[in-house]
């Protein structure tokens, strides 16, 4: 019984990691990624996942891209955003921006607050959902 639950808590683990892997695996100094849902979608193979994304005052990501489409919602804050084929992007709370599958971008919170966004990427079921550049 012992080594069965054993075997349960590891299988917990693995799959909760693989959930939380962009976040581990790009944690950067002064940003917490906080998972809110992962849902597939009606087209087979494909799913949404929303992250809720705090940046500190200054805190910034950098160049990265997705192998799906990102769209951002600000929550709160003032964001400039590094838009490959667009140069810089400001956003203030209440602004969306969409990244497509590919584009490179970078962000940071040019506030004097902690800023928010709300990322939701589309992205296909088995990839990675952020790619460092």
């Amino acid at each position: 019984m012992k080594t069965n639950f054993s075997i349960l808590a590891i299988a917990v683990v693995l799959s909760l990691s693989a959930f939380f892997l962009p976040d581990t695996a790009f944690a950067q100094q002064g940003i917490s990624r906080i998972p809110l849902q992962r849902h597939d979608l009606s087209i087979p193979g494909w799913e949404a996942v929303q992250v809720r994304i705090d940046f500190d005052k200054g805190a910034a990501f950098g160049m990265h891209t997705h192998p799906g489409e990102e769209v951002i919602y600000v929550l709160k804050g003032t964001f400039i955003y590094e838009v490959e084929g667009k140069g810089q992007v400001k956003l203030k709370a209440g602004d969306t921006l969409f990244i497509p599958a590919g584009v490179a971008h970078a962000a940071k919170n040019i506030g004097k607050n902690k800023a928010i966004e709300l990322a939701t990427y589309i992205v296909e079921k088995g990839k990675p959902i952020l790619v460092k550049q």
